[in-house]
């Protein structure tokens, strides 16, 4: 497939979160199905800073891990026929948080498709600071439309 990268209106147009809750500016590469790349610039006024903690503001862990899971799901929702549909997360395993996201950072976000099956998809991902990985996971999505395709509900009515 073809590298494609995104600006945050063509984001929004691939997938539905929206501000506060969208954590990817620019998808610099997306190679459908395969892989995506992008960066959020975090500013000093992050709803999320003010509350966690406000004497010592931090990006909260989850947080981090849904940055990288909507980076993924570009890939998902750049393949022909996904554009606006709902990906979900299901689970995240082996998740790493390896230093604190400070405020007015720029977040590089790396993600892969490791295998992507009837609408589900085992990934990974990772965040890099100033050449510094800080968080690291591994995770599964789902996408439902694709799921309702081989529902296989074999019981018969009486």
């Amino acid at each position: 497939m073809k590298k494609i990268s995104l600006n945050l209106k063509e984001i929004l147009e691939y997938q539905q979160n929206r501000n506060p809750y969208l954590f990817i500016d620019y998808a610099t590469e997306v190679i459908p199905g395969v892989s995506s790349k992008g960066y959020k610039d975090l500013k000093n006024d992050e709803w999320f800073f003010k509350v966690h903690w406000p004497n010592d503001p931090n990006m909260p862990g989850m947080l981090q891990v849904e940055t990288i899971v909507q980076t993924c799901a570009l890939s998902i929702l750049t393949l022909p026929g996904n554009k606006g549909k709902v990906v979900y997360l299901t689970s995240a395993n082996n998740i790493k948080f390896l230093k604190k996201i400070l405020p007015n950072k720029r977040l590089n976000i790396v993600s892969k498709i490791l295998n992507f099956k009837r609408g589900m998809a085992n990934c990974e991902g990772s965040i890099v600071i100033d050449n510094e990985l800080v968080c690291k996971a591994e995770f599964n999505l789902i996408l439902p439309d694709e799921i309702k395709k081989y529902n296989l509900n074999t019981k018969k009515e009486t």
